[in-house]
């Protein structure tokens, strides 16, 4: 009949002459169902992540809230002495930023150049077995707990840098940043070697076309290629340091004073957040609420730097 539509032989058509849907048409309303699940329950989990920083994020604020009605953000941010449990009361957090920052200065120093100088030997130099072995190997140091760290940093690396500086105390900044950057290195050398290995192999061999030596390519050709991703795990291993707890509440003392002497006692924010939160002010106290201005700051540090990371990224990154 004129107008009609065409009929479907076959295994793709939808009802079988038994009047039952076929294979064909049933595997393909299975497979758009799961695709809608799956579809779903990936948007659960990113949703949940979404509400889960929205949480964290507002119970910070309104607990801070209570700490700034009677402290000015100035003299929070401005001041140099920290003693809110303590006669003269004083609320400047300089001290504690100046700890933290004191102890990530020192992880960097260690974790930058030779987690660069381990990926660039990954990925450029070594064979295929012997990356195996050691990649794996690096990355049992980040399994490690952090309080493992802590007591190694307090009870092998101090004794063996008083050697070396006889007027250093038992707990001080050196020897938990050292250890904290021994602790981030496997961060640091896994994402800048991801980096360089996703660099084309093209550009290597154009380079070596050229007369280029081995460490001449890794340095000229591969890690400026790679620099976007070299940079971003520079910036988390970073951000990794800064809001680092446990190694540094135990190694680093609990001496919160405005200090670039390594040698000397500090306390880093995360570290007076623990010793807070152990019961030495009472619950909705002033005291207390100086926990969530502490963690607001430290929170607002940690997304400048993933930001920073985030705009270094998209700024120099390179498709191929």
């Amino acid at each position: 009949m004129e107008g009609s539509l065409p009929t479907v032989d076959g295994p793709d058509a939808a009802v079988t002459p038994a009047g039952q849907a076929s294979p064909v048409f049933r595997r393909r309303r299975r497979t758009a169902i799961e695709s809608k699940v799956i579809k779903w329950v990936f948007f659960g989990c990113a949703l949940i992540s979404v509400l889960t920083t929205i949480g964290i994020l507002f119970s910070l604020i309104s607990q801070a809230m209570g700490f700034f009605f009677e402290v000015s953000v100035w003299e929070f941010i401005s001041g140099t002495r920290w003693t809110p449990i303590l006669k003269p009361q004083s609320y400047g957090v300089l001290p504690l930023v100046g700890g933290t920052l004191l102890v990530a200065a020192i992880a960097a120093i260690v974790a930058l150049p030779v987690g660069l100088a381990t990926a660039i030997f990954l990925a450029e130099y070594a064979p295929g077995k012997v990356r195996r072995i050691i990649k794996p190997t690096l990355e049992v140091l980040a399994g490690i707990p952090t309080v493992v760290y802590g007591y190694f940093a307090l009870t092998f690396v101090t004794p063996i840098l008083q050697r070396v500086f006889p007027d250093m105390l038992v707990f001080n900044a050196l020897s938990a940043g050292l250890v904290m950057g021994i602790m981030i290195i496997p961060m640091v050398s896994s994402l800048s070697e991801d980096a360089m290995v996703a660099v084309p192999r093209s550009l290597r061999n154009a380079a070596f076309a050229l007369g280029a030596t081995r460490f001449e390519v890794s340095l000229r050709v591969v890690v400026p290629a790679a620099l976007s991703g070299i940079v971003a795990s520079f910036i988390l291993a970073i951000s990794r340091a800064i809001g680092e707890t446990m190694l540094v509440t135990i190694a680093a003392g609990a001496t919160p004073q405005l200090t670039a002497n390594p040698l000397e006692s500090i306390q880093t924010m995360t570290a007076y957040i623990v010793q807070l939160s152990l019961g030495e002010a009472p619950h909705g106290s002033l005291e207390f609420n100086t926990i969530f201005a502490v963690g607001l700051l430290l929170f607002l540090m940690t997304l400048v730097m993933n930001l920073l990371g985030f705009w270094v990224v998209r700024r120099w990154r390179m498709k191929y």
